[in-house]
């Protein structure tokens, strides 16, 4: 990865520029919408009259009568920073509507039978992707089928990915507590069991003679995290700056606060390994907390996976420019809001497919004329309830017939793939194919 280049040092610029004329071209914080970073800006035309330094000094002034400075520090004990521009207020504002509002759309389904169906689905593609962006080699249709069967997992790969898997599962454990050291200790070694080369590093902050560097794939050294000494007091730093009250002297917005959470854990890494996923557990944590429960259906790490160098770039950002964590905010944000709007969609399409699924089981449609009523009415069932797990007997005595035509009926759907065939003890039971919408289409 190329490495940004560093802005030029404020002061120098201040001491020589001419403020009156750079403050008469009115510069924001922002670049057309963008929080540009110096990397950036200095390819860009600036204003007429002004030289990109002379730009930049301007911007940068904009951003300091903006900044709030944090609880956090940085290795020398510098107070990071946010600036509270004008597009970071909208996307926080998007995100309080949609994050903690109701579902869009959401009428017509039913909340107490689907929303597991969908949280489910979340969880799994989080606990894929959030391995993956730390090196588990499982195929995303593998790591499916393990979650979905409930087997035990078989290999490295698998064994990150079911241990996210079960560390998410229980955030709504974990977010009715403070946050303290033990409590983040006990979240690393749910998701690193099995998974270190070292298992008695799980747990416990890494030693001074196991301090580490961020390199990128060639060698070269991008982030130098404080030495393990200072890990004690600086865990405990974060854990007040998390339990912070929003109605407290000091207020931070509580999406930006569970971004900057996220943020700490990455720039401090004070495990050997499982840095990741511990910061995007805790991020996720902070939200719930919040009151913004539709955190349990996102997927950010499915956003990251895609562009893990811009993830990366974000820490860069701030590290060269004193400290400003608006680049990693603004990142982060957009993997928010592409998140929660794939959750919207996919539950638009949800609803639309089941609703085109049911038309198709419509008295007198072809598909319901090869199978009986009985049948039709189970997979009407199915499409609304499509976590439901059927069985013979249940069949037999919502429909009062006999148990071989009770039997008959699920082994015929089964058959036909509609439905999943299981053992339950020593009976059968049946649950909706994943696809059932596309299989009734085909």
């Amino acid at each position: 990865m190329k490495l940004p280049v560093a802005p030029p040092a404020y002061g120098d610029l201040f001491d020589k520029s001419d403020i009156r004329k750079i403050l008469s071209r009115r510069p924001g914080p922002e670049v057309k919408g963008s929080y540009e970073h110096w990397d950036q800006l200095r390819h860009l035309t600036p204003p007429e009259g002004l030289t990109s330094e002379e730009w930049w000094l301007g911007i940068k002034m904009a951003r300091r009568a903006l900044r709030q400075e944090m609880s956090l520090k940085d290795k020398t004990g510098t107070p990071f920073t946010v600036v509270l521009s004008d597009s970071i207020q909208r996307k926080l504002f998007l995100i309080g509507r949609d994050a903690a509002g109701a579902l869009r759309g959401q009428d017509s389904v039913q909340p107490e039978v689907t929303r597991e169906h969908y949280l489910l689905r979340s969880l799994m593609e989080e606990a894929m992707t959030s391995s993956q962006l730390e090196g588990a080699a499982t195929t995303t249709q593998v790591a499916k089928d393990m979650l979905r069967s409930g087997r035990q997992p078989r290999d490295y790969g698998e064994r990150m990915i079911y241990n996210n898997y079960i560390a998410m599962r229980e955030l709504k454990r974990w977010r009715q507590q403070p946050l303290t050291p033990a409590a983040i200790f006990e979240v690393h070694r749910k998701l690193t069991d099995g998974t270190l080369e070292d298992q008695g590093c799980a747990g416990r902050f890494r030693l001074p003679s196991e301090d580490i560097v961020i390199e990128d794939e060639t060698g070269r050294v991008l982030h130098v995290p404080p030495h393990a000494k200072e890990l004690e007091q600086r865990l405990q730093s974060l854990c007040d700056f998390a339990n912070q009250s929003d109605d407290g002297e000091h207020f931070v917005h509580p999406v930006i606060r569970a971004i900057l959470i996220h943020f700490q854990i990455g720039y401090d890494h004070p495990f050997v390994g499982g840095n990741g996923r511990t910061a995007r557990t805790l991020f996720y944590w902070s939200l719930l907390r919040s009151g913004f429960w539709m955190a349990e259906y996102l997927s950010i790490s499915s956003i990251l996976k895609r562009a893990p160098a811009q993830y990366m770039r974000s820490y860069l950002y701030t590290e060269t420019d004193e400290g400003d964590t608006t680049y990693f905010v603004e990142h982060q944000l957009d993997a928010l809001l592409e998140a929660i709007d794939g959750v919207h969609r996919y539950i638009t399409r949800k609803q639309g497919e089941q609703a085109a699924a049911a038309a198709l089981l419509r008295p007198g449609s072809s598909l319901a004329h090869q199978i009986n009523h009985r049948q039709r009415a189970l997979l009407l069932n199915a499409l609304k309830n499509p976590g439901k797990t059927f069985t013979i007997e249940m069949h037999r005595r919502s429909h009062g017939t006999s148990y071989q035509t009770a039997r008959a009926d699920l082994l015929s759907l089964a058959e036909g793939g509609f439905l999943h065939q299981f053992r339950e003890g020593k009976a059968f039971a049946f649950t909706p194919a994943p696809d059932l919408e596309k299989r009734l289409h085909a």
